[in-house]
């Protein structure tokens, strides 16, 4: 059986990692990193990049170049290249694609299996979306996990004493609190809270809005109507935020960031870190609310809290860990490493869906995790009204059933409308999915005996079934808003991704291909060179032919049209002309 791995699909940066020899290890990229940038680029040639190569381009090809997607993840958000409008799960693939071919170089085998972590305040349409996404890379997501449990997971394989911890994890893009006892091989999340759309980048934006009033009062340049000076002053500021967390100031120096009436502008400026606390204050407070929610549902306070665990690149910001200690009492802990600790979690929780044997601090038994569904789930019943059916910090698995009824006489269908949240009212609610039963039975308003069943999985992910018990007539669904893709979809993209990675694997080829052809060019360059009036005027004429169809087929095939029949042309241009190189050579020397 092969290898699980673990995935900690990012915000700014993703991690993978798989069980070696019972321990967690993280799996370094192409280019030897621990982390990889959440960023992928389409060039005008054809070719998407990934990670740092994206990364590197961003400044020049901003227009074409995509990250934090994870924060558009459930939604109708696309982003269109080329005509071509990709949805949040087809750009969150191709980050996935290529974790799996990094994990796959590493281990030196294919690799199916994947646990995909999400933040724990991820609702049922964003985890879909986000085990979509893997399905379309190619893997077989075995489970979808919180990120704050997974972390836990990490930290519990080696601190040996039962104890109930504190996951403070704020990533790029969101923030989630997780209060979990680690017991004897158990793992149980007692509550969880959070805040899908605050994180790092936030952070940076902060920076990225002062920094371009700065500039447009000293410079008189509007960086927010130039895409390229925008993105150069974003990298520079998220660079500053990182050496904020270890300096009093970072120095921000931008050379031709724009020009202004025809002359250069050269940006220079000092940022301190009590300016960007100042910057950021309001951010920071944000995370005190989740935290105190999170220890009410837990029903403790945090004076009963052992650790708390820090997680995400955003928690090395002083402010931050500051406020954890305001907050909790407690001063964190850094014996975790916090932008791998996540996948380290979900590759042991892999390993043991997979049958290993790996366990916490050296118990006897596989891990069990218990998580929770982080929301409330409802459904809409008469006047509007959200009617609680699964309070949220309910544990999974759930299988949770309530008997309802019509509103009206004779009434022979219900639409069931699915909700997600914690207002008393249906529109204050996320609404997650609706689905029609029809063929009741005709009777008064009352009378009819409706079972609404509520179904979370290990995923945390939710079906709804209702069935009249008069009748027999049933209906239910998986949730699949109008937010989600289609099956058809689904299979679309994945027709798609294969069809990449062999035009992928095609242009790879080629450049080999291409080397091979440049140096058969050079040397028979240079016996042309060398030989004078050496060789017979056929041989000079047959190896200038040889030298030209080679450089005509390189030059004439399109790389994005390129079949394996052309490859299998140029190879054989390369061989006749190497052949007729070594005849010539032979010639000159005898």
């Amino acid at each position: 059986m092969g290898k699980t791995i673990g995935i900690d699909l990012g915000t700014t940066n993703s991690c993978v990692s798989v069980v070696e020899a019972g321990t967690p290890v993280i799996i370094p990229n192409e280019k030897g990193g621990r982390t990889t940038p959440s960023v992928v680029a389409f060039t005008k040639e054809g070719e998407r990049l990934v990670g740092e190569a994206a990364l590197r381009q961003a400044i020049t090809n901003s227009a074409r170049t995509v990250s934090s997607v994870k924060r558009h993840m459930g939604t109708d958000w696309r982003f269109t290249v080329d005509g071509k409008a990709y949805s949040p799960q087809e750009i969150s693939s191709i980050i996935l694609s290529k974790l799996k071919r990094d994990a796959e170089n590493y281990i030196g085998e294919t690799v199916t299996d994947a646990v995909i972590t999400v933040p724990a305040y991820f609702n049922d349409i964003q985890r879909q979306a986000t085990k979509d996404a893997g399905r379309i890379a190619g893997l077989n997501v075995l489970r979808i996990i919180n990120e704050p449990t997974s972390a836990a997971l990490a930290y519990g394989l080696d601190n040996g004493t039962p104890q109930k911890i504190m996951v403070y994890d704020l990533g790029g893009g969101t923030f989630d609190v997780s209060i979990i006892e680690i017991g004897e091989n158990v793992i149980e999340v007692l509550a969880t809270n959070g805040d899908n759309h605050l994180g790092g980048d936030d952070f940076d934006e902060r920076i990225i809005g002062y920094l371009a009033d700065v500039i447009k009062r000293e410079c008189h340049v509007d960086i927010r109507q130039d895409p390229a000076a925008r993105q150069r002053v974003s990298e520079a500021a998220e660079q500053a935020k990182k050496e904020l967390s270890s300096s009093e100031t970072s120095y921000i120096v931008l050379p031709y960031l724009s020009v202004d009436n025809g002359k250069p502008v050269n940006f220079e400026y000092t940022l301190t870190r009590s300016k960007f606390n100042e910057l950021t204050r309001d951010l920071v407070d944000r995370t005190a609310i989740p935290v105190r929610n999170a220890l009410t549902d837990a029903g403790i306070a945090a004076s009963e809290l052992q650790r708390v665990i820090l997680v995400g690149g955003s928690t090395r910001i002083p402010a931050v860990q500051e406020k954890v200690r305001e907050l909790t009492g407690i001063i964190p802990s850094k014996n975790i490493n916090p932008d791998e600790c996540v996948a380290q979690g979900a590759a042991a929780q892999g390993n043991t869906l997979s049958g290993g044997t790996l366990t916490l601090y050296g118990g006897g038994d596989n891990i069990l995790l218990l998580d929770v569904t982080p929301l409330s789930l409802s459904i809409e019943t008469v006047g509007g009204v959200a009617t609680r059916l699964v309070e949220r910090n309910t544990t999974l698995p759930i299988h949770y059933s309530q008997i309802f009824s019509t509103a009206s006489p004779y009434q022979r269908n219900v639409e069931i409308n699915v909700l997600q949240g914690e207002r008393p009212m249906a529109r204050d609610n996320k609404s997650i999915g609706k689905f029609r039963l029809n063929g009741i039975k005709r009777a008064p308003a009352g009378v009819p005996q409706i079972e609404v069943t509520f179904d979370i999985d290990a995923n945390g992910i939710l079906k709804v079934s209702a069935k009249d018990l008069d009748t027999g007539k049933a209906q239910s669904i998986t949730i699949n808003d109008n937010e989600r893709m289609s099956d058809e979809e689904i299979e679309q993209a994945i027709r798609d991704a294969k069809q990449y990675a062999a035009q992928d694997g095609i242009r790879r080829i080629l450049f080999k291909v291409n080397e091979e052809a440049n140096k058969a060019v050079i040397g028979a360059q240079e016996v042309l060179d060398k030989s004078k009036k050496k060789l017979p005027r056929e041989d000079k004429k047959q190896l200038k032919a040889d030298i030209n169809e080679l450089q005509r087929l390189i030059t004439s095939i399109k790389p994005d049209k390129m079949t394996e029949n052309d490859i299998e042309q140029i190879r054989t241009a390369i061989s006749r002309l190497n052949a007729q190189t070594e005849r010539c050579t032979q010639f000159i020397q005898y």
